[in-house]
């Protein structure tokens, strides 16, 4: 089945599939084919992974699993239990598109000690649902900073979103895929099925998730040079990307398709990069930096 560059989540399920079978790709640039066959991992996805450097506690979350939330939870508890605890949580979530809702929630939860973690609305009253935080910070505010890219999605960007609108999290990298529907399947009569988008995600400031996607406070994908003068414009106390996110902030659905594009154009959808995470580093060794960057 072809697919185009945009309409990158259904080339992503159609990779998709039972574990230890194959798939076949033909790729096609300009003028050259080229024929792959990929073997999908017969062991199953960690979602979650951590390390503790220089410090900092680094936790990669690939999927939203049904123990996310769980396993989440006992790192942040065993990393802030233990002697000399991290001075400050990177959350990757870069790659990641998305998985269980719930898991999302509870993923925000964790670092939101109360409020609201996201909202839904739709046509029909049912649709209309607040998420409430109603834990504890785990991270015991130290300074989180969130990684993002083009390929966050979903759930992922729920939580990407709840942490930068609280004012919890600095959000770093690129402006995300933007899929913000929550969907559910309707069986019919015949045993097909229909596929209905039922309500569209919100952030807890009121903005749609779907097509703007999540505009990082710390925009990576401009380059090198760019990354730095906005570090130390942060630094001086000043945020270059603030006016974008008032605007995005401030946008409520349907957001005119003129106005997703002059928004995400301020920080273009890029894969995933070392510069990420040197970002994220300067951010929470530099205080007045990370304060500056995470005035929502």
């Amino acid at each position: 089945m072809p697919v185009s560059a945009r309409r990158i989540t259904q080339a992503a399920e159609l990779l998709e599939g039972p574990p230890d079978t194959q798939v076949r790709l033909s790729l096609r640039r300009g003028n050259q084919r080229l024929t792959l066959v990929l073997r999908r991992p017969s062991e199953v996805l960690r979602s979650l992974r951590t390390d503790v450097l220089d410090g900092i506690l680094w936790a990669r979350i690939s999927v939203f699993s049904a123990v996310t939330t769980e396993q989440l939870a006992e790192a942040l508890n065993n990393a802030f239990a233990a002697p000399g605890p991290p001075r400050g949580v990177v959350l990757d979530l870069r790659g990641n598109r998305g998985g269980i809702l719930t898991q999302a929630m509870g993923v925000a939860d964790a670092f939101l000690n109360s409020g609201v973690v996201a909202q839904s609305a739709g046509r029909h009253p049912d649709a209309r649902r607040v998420w409430q935080a109603g834990g504890s910070d785990l991270a015991q505010s130290r300074p989180v900073v969130v990684l993002v890219d083009g390929r966050t999605a979903s759930a992922a960007e729920i939580v990407a979103a709840a942490l930068g609108d609280r004012g919890r999290a600095v959000v770093v990298g690129s402006a995300t895929l933007g899929k913000g529907l929550i969907q559910i399947v309707v069986p019919l009569p015949n045993g097909a099925e229909v596929l209905i988008s039922w309500s569209r995600v919100l952030a807890p400031l009121g903005w749609p998730v779907q097509g703007l996607g999540v505009i990082p406070a710390l925009c990576t994908s401009l380059g090198l040079e760019a990354t730095q003068q906005a570090l130390q414009q942060l630094g001086q106390g000043a945020s270059p990307m603030q006016p974008v996110l008032d605007r995005a902030r401030r946008a409520r659905a349907p957001v005119p398709a003129s106005e997703v594009v002059a928004l995400r154009a301020a920080c273009p959808p890029a894969e995933e990069r070392d510069l990420d995470q040197q970002a994220a580093r300067a951010l929470i060794d530099n205080p007045a930096a990370y304060r500056t960057a995470l005035n929502p």
